[in-house]
């Protein structure tokens, strides 16, 4: 599986942001995506997943409902929505995928930038 990601960029605080992942390579009926980020000087963390068949999601629970993730089956793409953005969100966002029963993302996109300036 290809990932891309997508839509990245300097927002101020309380704005809104839509990031993209486009999957190729292989049928996604098995899979799940995620989104995961980084902060400078901080270990990678789980955001929010989403099983590509049913569409059943799972979020960290320090988003407090801000993030919403989704996907679009015609266009083999996962948005992560992020509204009401705090300069903590500021990271790199990384997609990824994995068969839906694994625990072990194998498969990333090569991440996308967002600031959130104050």
């Amino acid at each position: 599986v290809q990932l891309q990601a997508s839509g990245g960029g300097l927002v101020q605080a309380g704005d809104s942001l839509r990031l993209s992942c486009v999957a190729s390579g292989r049928t996604l009926s098995n899979l799940k995506m995620a989104w995961f980020r980084q902060a400078p000087g901080k270990e990678r963390e789980f955001v929010a997943s989403i099983k590509w068949s049913g569409g059943r999601t799972r979020y960290a629970d320090s988003l407090e409902g801000r993030f919403s993730i989704a996907r679009d089956t015609a266009k083999n793409t996962a948005t992560l929505q992020m509204n009401s953005l705090k300069p903590e969100d500021t990271a790199i966002y990384y997609c990824a995928a994995a068969f839906w029963t694994s625990a072990q993302y194998a498969y990333w996109g090569q991440g996308t930038q967002v600031t959130v300036s104050s």
